[in-house]
Order: C-alpha cells, then structure tokens, then sequence
C-alpha cells in the first residue's frame, strides 16, 4: 500500500512546486504528513490555520466547490475571520460582489487584494480593513473532477511587499494545492458522491456520442450495436451518475471529467 506522502507526491501540481529549484525542504516534509493525517476537514483547516500563521498571516479562509449541481453547486466555507466580519459579510451579502471570488473563479494563478481589485466593490474592501482584513494573498486550484478551491491568506498591519511574496511563492502556492487536495479528498464523499463512480468503456462511449448530440438509433448505427444495447448502457450510466434523463447524465460525466 502507498503511504500518504507517496500519494501525495503523485499529484503533479504538488510534486512540481516541491522539487522546483530543488525544493524538498524539512519544513515540507513536516507539513505534508501533518496536513495528511487530518481525519476531517475541521482538522485540516485548523492545521492550514497554523501553517498561514507560520508564513506571516493572521487570517485564513477556504472555500470548495463542487461542480454539481450545475445551477446551484455545493459549496463549503471555512474561515478564522472575525466575527463581526463574518456576520457583516452575511447580512450585506457581500458574496454576491466580492470581487476575489470572481477573479478566483477565473484564473488558478495568485493574487493579491489592492484597491483596483475591489474597485467595484468599495463598500466591501472600506468594511473589510475596517474589521482588521487589510492586506491579503488568494489562489485558486482546480482538479480534473471540476472541484475548485479558493485559498486566502489575510492580515493587518503589515503590507504584503514584493520581496516577501517572491522569498513566499513556494510555500504560499504549496499550501493552497495542498489545502485543495486534503479538503477535496476530506469532502468529497459526501458533497459529490458520483465523483466516486466509474463507468464502463461502452458507458463512456455511448455517453460520448450522446453529449455530441446524438440519438439512441444514430449511436447504434455509429458504433454497430443495437438500439436497445445503447439504452442499456445509458440506462446503466444514468443509475450511476444519479441522472434524470440522458442528457443530464451526459452532462454530469463530462463535468466530472468522466468521458476523456
């Protein structure tokens, strides 16, 4: 059987920024079996909590989504903010503008928060520095199953300088792979149960044709089967992916990185 740090090492986003110019430090090391042997997410974030802390940050704040369902997606929240923060960050419903979850959501590439960034949102950024949230450092990650996370690493008082971030890229983009890994490999299970599904070569095939648009008959034709075996198969994907109909099932398998 594998052990949790070769597990690891096999993920190539991870592996890459651990041995980058021959980075494999003990502090790595440490943090890795540190972070693997959290049984919960809770457990994790508490680890994640202290690792921040250790690079120099105050607050940190995670958030993970699942790809299903496409119109509402799971989602799950953690975060140190201080209260006041977070109980006005509910009632104004500042998660409909914050302006660094739409950046997260379209870049996987780190940022930090600057006025131009909540240029759209001042309100949000003049609360924020007033609950002690001034300087802060965001990185998204996404995995081939559509799961994204969204990592951020806050602070106040002292500004996030380029010469600190650039002695921090590592460890800082480290820790948000790593925190995306345990949180999706803690979550999952529960939030996206049909990501623990496999189909079958024929399911997958069938689903392929079906997602191009193509009926049960013109499938059959295409791969030289019978009507009634494609709809078995579809059928069969269906159950497994928890699908209304085929499109749904089509849809979902492809979301969930199933059909390539």
């Amino acid at each position: 059987m594998l052990s949790n740090i070769t597990v690891i090492l096999q993920v190539p986003e991870i592996k890459a920024l651990l041995f980058k110019a021959g980075i494999m430090k003990t502090w790595q090391e440490e943090q890795i079996q540190s972070l693997l042997n959290c049984d919960s997410a809770t457990d994790l974030f508490e680890r994640i909590q202290l690792l921040a802390h250790e690079l120099g940050f105050d607050y940190c704040a995670y958030g993970i989504r699942m790809p299903l369902p496409i119109s509402a997606p799971k989602t799950e929240m953690f975060n140190n903010y201080p209260s006041g923060w977070q109980a006005s960050y509910k009632a104004k419903n500042y998660l409909a503008i914050d302006p660094t979850i739409a950046l997260g959501n379209q870049t996987t590439l780190p940022f930090i928060w600057s006025d131009k960034l909540f240029s759209s949102a001042r309100d949000l950024w003049e609360d924020a520095r007033a609950h002690g949230l001034e300087h802060g450092w965001v990185q998204s990650c996404r995995d081939a199953q559509g799961i994204s996370g969204m990592l951020t690493l806050a602070r106040s008082g002292e500004k996030l300088l380029t010469s600190e971030l650039r002695a921090k890229t590592s460890e800082l983009s480290w820790l948000a792979q790593t925190a995306h890994f345990g949180m999706s490999r803690c979550l999952t299970a529960k939030m996206l149960p049909e990501a623990g599904m496999t189909l079958s070569s024929r399911e997958i095939e069938v689903l392929r044709w079906t997602a191009e648009g193509k009926t049960s008959s013109e499938v059959a034709d295409i791969l030289r089967i019978a009507e009634r075996t494609v709809n078995f198969h579809i059928n069969n994907a269906m159950v497994k992916l928890n699908a209304n109909n085929k499109t749904a099932a089509a849809i979902r398998a492809a979301v969930l990185g199933l059909l390539y």
